[in-house]
């Protein structure tokens, strides 16, 4: 089937700044779909029919035209961050011609003279400022796709919270057009105040000497969470995330999650990494949903409520984590019969009826047990002594592909 829609990047140098496929096409079309701004930039030649998106945005309009020559305008690149990804999720790729201008993060590292692909890009549009978090790290040069012309005074904001109130920030408007401007200052005294609504970030991420070190690696300090006593130490946490060996895109639920570390560190690993968290206390509920957004996880879903009820009709995991709640009848089974096949199962024991639990799960489906011992030294007097942590029995098992 040849292409009835075309999805055309355009930029702040409008119409004039088109190649001829794309000057065609929206010429020879009887309908274009885009923003008042980006339709405002056609000129009179273009005699289609113009239809701005509706509010609440949705695709419907265009996926009805299908069949029609329609023409959907996006800024810059339409699969960077762009509506050309949403559409390419509803439409075959034999069905669209996507043509693209250089994305904003493109001009504005060549505005920089920043390697682009030594850049992380995050986009804070219609999304959570918290996600950023996941990404300050000093050294590290970040472009923000803003939401807003609010967005580079809340992200100032956000860095000094975070320690990093040293970091250069820049803010472009309206690149690649004739109103382009660069604004530049640090967090710590953010002085622009008059920014346009159309804007991007760029942070060069530098850390004050007490930040907090929060890697991406398994095993974040304990302090890095606030939580009730309900943890799972830092490095038993490590121990165990190393055997539920986190892979992009894939889901975790992390049953009994308490303040939520394990799923949070799931999360951190990649950013495509998606977790459940299942916990029945309202005080660790409120833990979790502070956490998560503290160490840059906003899409971490709370569950609320008690395993294994809270469990049904929740998407298959491909890794599952118990950290408490293994004697609770049906609790093993139902995570057994929902772990997708090939899927890793851990967890965690450290009293003897809980050991025991997994002793017979594991007579029933293999695996390995691993009893872990950590000491940490502490005062006895003038001197200093081993003082032992309550030992902590690991069950590790992964789900056979034909099971």
């Amino acid at each position: 089937m040849a292409p009835w829609l075309t999805v055309i990047g355009i930029g702040e140098d409008g119409f004039s700044g088109l190649g001829k496929q794309a000057r065609r096409a929206l010429l020879s079309a009887s309908r274009i779909v885009g923003s008042p701004r980006q339709l405002a930039l056609l000129p009179r030649c273009v005699v289609a029919e113009q239809l701005p998106w509706p509010s609440p945005f949705s695709l419907a309009p265009v996926l009805a035209l299908r069949g029609e020559a329609v023409c959907v305008l996006a800024s810059g690149d339409p699969m960077f961050y762009g509506v050309g990804a949403s559409l390419a999720r509803h439409v075959a790729s034999e069905e669209m011609r996507v043509l693209s201008m250089p994305s904003s993060c493109a001009l504005a590292a060549a505005r920089l003279g920043w390697p682009l692909q030594d850049v992380q890009v995050v986009s804070v549009v219609a999304r959570p400022l918290a996600a950023l978090n996941a990404q300050l790290h000093s050294g590290v040069r970040l472009l923000v796709l803003s939401n807003d012309e609010h967005s580079p005074a809340a992200i100032a904001a956000q860095l000094r919270e975070r320690g990093f109130g040293t970091s250069r920030m820049h803010v472009f408007e309206h690149l690649g057009g004739p109103h382009e401007r660069h604004l530049v200052g640090t967090a710590e005294d953010w002085p622009h105040t008059d920014i346009a609504a159309l804007n991007l970030m760029a942070i060069e991420c530098q850390a004050n000497p007490d930040a907090p070190r929060l890697p991406r690696v398994a095993g974040l300090p304990d302090s890095a969470f606030r939580h009730d006593g309900q943890l799972t130490k830092r490095d038993v946490r490590a121990i165990t995330l190393a055997r539920l060996a986190p892979q992009p895109g894939e889901l975790l639920w992390d049953v009994g999650a308490g303040c939520g570390s394990i799923g949070i560190e799931w999360m951190r690993a990649h950013p495509s990494c998606r977790a459940l968290a299942i916990e029945a206390d309202e005080g660790r509920q409120g833990l979790i949903e502070h956490n998560r957004d503290a160490l840059g996880v906003p899409g971490l879903q709370l569950i609320r409520g008690k395993a294994p009820d809270a469990l049904l009709g929740l998407e298959r995991p491909d890794a599952i984590f118990i950290g408490g709640g293994v004697t609770r009848e049906g609790v093993l089974a139902h995570c057994w019969a929902q772990l997708r096949p090939g899927g890793r199962l851990v967890a965690n024991a450290v009293t003897l009826q809980s050991e025991i639990a997994l002793a017979h799960f594991r007579q029933r489906h293999g695996g390995e047990l691993t009893r872990i011992h950590v000491a940490h030294t502490q005062p006895l007097g003038s001197f200093d002594t081993w003082r032992q942590a309550l030992p902590i029995t690991l069950l590790d098992v992964v789900k056979p592909l034909d099971a």
